[in-house]
């Protein structure tokens, strides 16, 4: 048996019981895992269903161009299902989305516009604004706005609701999942509770999201708006496509919780995963007092982990952030210096040596040695200073002229949070030796640019 194209092999994903990280919930959990998706996200199945229904309707020609705001995986949809049907793609995207979803896209072939994140929807230079210019300006194009085109929610109450009955039997009791564009928890939910009104339909939402509050209140608050850096859930308008009468709860998750358990699905169940999955996990472990030992709980985990490698699987993304536990030391600034080379002067060395040096390597501050051993420092100011004081002497003059103190020496388990103790207006720099024996000057810019 074979496929006659890739597109036939969207839909039907496994079902997979999770249980280290769900340790302490009462409930069967199961994970619905989207990435075998050929686009390796579960935006393929409405990919493929706005563009069929786009044509259906004679809004999208033979030849045409299929242009869409996007975070990435909608994208790769649309573009996988472009290829095939012979259309050509551009997509704008925000300058928060990983720089491994833009590369993808760009990989298949679609045009990319990045824009500005923390921009009002209706800025002009929002990727919704520029998505919707384009769309006006490019003869023969479909805009598809996932977020307002229910062809989005209309896929997931013809696939993926469908499939999650089938798998669990009928005995699915709660669906949780974070919600972007609002299809796949209102699409699912709808199927489901049409099967069983009982099953409750949970979403995660993100801080800096306006959707808790307008579904507990009805009050769309812009106070409520701010960014964050979780991708794929959580936004600043109200899109068409989330049916809030569908969802019983939301549930808020902070982005670094949503982070830590993206990684632990990583280490602990084996699925390598993105942002909104790690959210969702970590929106049922804050709501697992609600469940009991029978229910059956089915999450969705939206994508792959591979475009989010140089984020939050990214210890240096992570600690940035600091999303990691335990604070940046001595050793990281070491490892993260990208020239590792100890660069002093002997004590033996003239002035002119020691300009000579500094300008080669662009470096503003060096110890001193002597037989091994640190026995001072030099600094740039120190010799522009004694330059300009001795204009017609100053090649010459050994370096003992102008050196001072040597550079405090510390260990590289030593936290950055206690170099305050060393590093001042006074003392540039201070001098770390590794495991290895090789000795580093760690720097003011070295620690600022850590930070």
């Amino acid at each position: 048996m074979y496929y006659n194209n890739i597109l036939e092999t969207i839909g039907n994903t496994p079902l997979v019981k999770l249980n280290k990280i769900v340790e302490g919930v009462e409930a069967t959990v199961l994970a619905k895992i989207e990435s075998p998706n050929p686009g390796n996200s579960v935006k393929d199945r409405i990919g493929l269903k706005m563009i069929q229904d786009a044509e259906a309707r004679g809004d999208l020609k033979p030849g045409g161009t299929v242009i869409e705001c996007t975070s990435g995986n909608t994208g790769m949809g649309l573009a996988i299902v472009s290829i095939i049907k012979g259309y050509k793609c551009i997509f704008t995207t925000t300058d928060k989305q990983s720089k491994e979803k833009m590369d993808i896209l760009k990989a298949v072939g679609a045009e990319v516009i990045v824009c500005p994140t923390n921009v009002t929807p209706e800025d002009p230079r929002s990727y919704y604004s520029v998505a919707e210019r384009l769309s006006k300006e490019i003869p023969n194009s479909f805009w598809c706005n996932q977020y307002d085109n229910l062809s989005n929610r209309q896929a997931h109450y013809e696939s993926t609701g469908p499939e999650i009955w089938e798998q669990t039997e009928g005995k699915v009791t709660h669906f949780v999942v974070g919600v972007g564009t609002g299809g796949t928890i209102s699409g699912i939910g709808r199927y489901l509770k049409e099967q069983n009104p009982d099953i409750k339909i949970w979403g995660i939402d993100s801080y800096g999201s306006v959707f808790k509050k307008y579904h507990e209140t009805g009050i769309f608050d812009e106070n409520e708006i701010y960014p964050y850096v979780t991708e794929g859930i959580g936004e600043d308008i109200l899109p068409k496509n989330v049916d809030f009468d569908i969802i019983d709860l939301f549930e808020k998750v902070t982005d670094k919780d949503g982070a830590i358990y993206t990684r632990l699905l990583a280490t602990q169940e084996a699925i390598l995963t993105g942002y909104s999955a790690g959210a969702a996990v970590a929106g049922l472990v804050q709501l697992k007092d609600k469940l009991k030992p029978t229910d059956v709980v089915v999450m969705l985990f939206h994508d792959h982990g591979s475009r989010y490698i140089n984020k939050i699987f990214s210890d240096d993304w992570m600690r940035e952030r600091g999303f990691l536990d335990g604070e940046l030391k001595i050793k990281d600034l070491i490892e993260r210096k990208s020239d590792k080379t100890f660069y002093s002067v002997q004590k033996s060395k003239t002035v002119r040596e020691v300009m000579n040096v500094m300008k080669e390597h662009d470096i503003s501050q060096m110890p001193v040695m002597d037989n091994g051993s640190v026995v001072g420092s030099v600094t740039e100011n120190a010799v522009l200073n004694y330059i300009l004081e001795n204009p017609l002497q100053h090649a010459e003059k050994n370096v003992e002229a102008i050196m001072n103190e040597p550079f405090p020496t510390v260990q590289t388990d030593l936290p950055c949070s206690r170099l305050r103790q060393y590093i001042n207006k006074r003392i540039p720099a201070v001098v770390a030796k590794d495991k290895s024996g090789s000795m580093h000057v760690i720097t003011k810019y070295d620690i600022i640019q850590s930070l």
